[in-house]
């Protein structure tokens, strides 16, 4: 949490970064990676560190250079063409997936013209027929950069609740 604290819900900076958000799941939900990939910038950073469980509360929980990925603008468009390709074995068949967005929180951010937008998120996945549904909460913090036609996210860190992970492979964005 920042000095000054969330912005208030019904402030417009607010509303717009909650709305950005629900929209960018909505394109990810219908597989629509191509607009998804307008949203970001062109410096990117989409990472996923890999979380450990301590007794202790003062150490870190997640482990320093270790991620589940950690992408760029350029591995985030590989892997939509690897989807286009149909030699993503590991979206083969489709996942069908939802993701729920909640408890966002806005900040201002850093840099003059960004936010720092705090939220929760579940992800339910389902793919083929006899499989049970995986269920994939974890936290986020993004930061959104307002250019011209609007926002744009500029970075995602993705904190999985869970230290193992119990989904089968993470070949969906979240």
């Amino acid at each position: 949490m920042t000095a000054t604290g969330p912005l208030p819900y019904r402030s417009e900076t607010h509303q717009d970064a909650h709305q950005f958000l629900v929209e960018e799941a909505h394109l990810l939900d219908e597989r629509r990676f191509h607009e998804w990939l307008a949203l970001l910038t062109d410096d990117i950073r989409y990472v996923a560190p890999v979380r450990v469980t301590t007794p202790d509360p003062g150490r870190a929980t997640t482990l320093s250079g270790l991620d589940h990925f950690h992408e760029d603008l350029h591995s985030l468009r590989q892997r939509v063409e690897r989807f286009d390709s149909g030699h993503a074995w590991t979206e083969d068949p489709p996942s069908r997936v939802r993701r729920y967005v909640t408890n966002v929180r806005t900040f201002e951010g850093e840099i003059e013209g960004e936010l720092r937008v705090e939220s929760s998120v579940l992800v339910t996945r389902s793919r083929g027929d006899d499989r049970p549904t995986d269920l994939v909460p974890a936290g986020r913090v993004d930061v959104l950069r307002a250019v011209p036609d609007g926002l744009r996210l500029a970075a995602r860190r993705i904190l999985f609740d869970e230290s193992v992970l119990r989904t089968q492979n993470l070949g969906i964005f979240l």
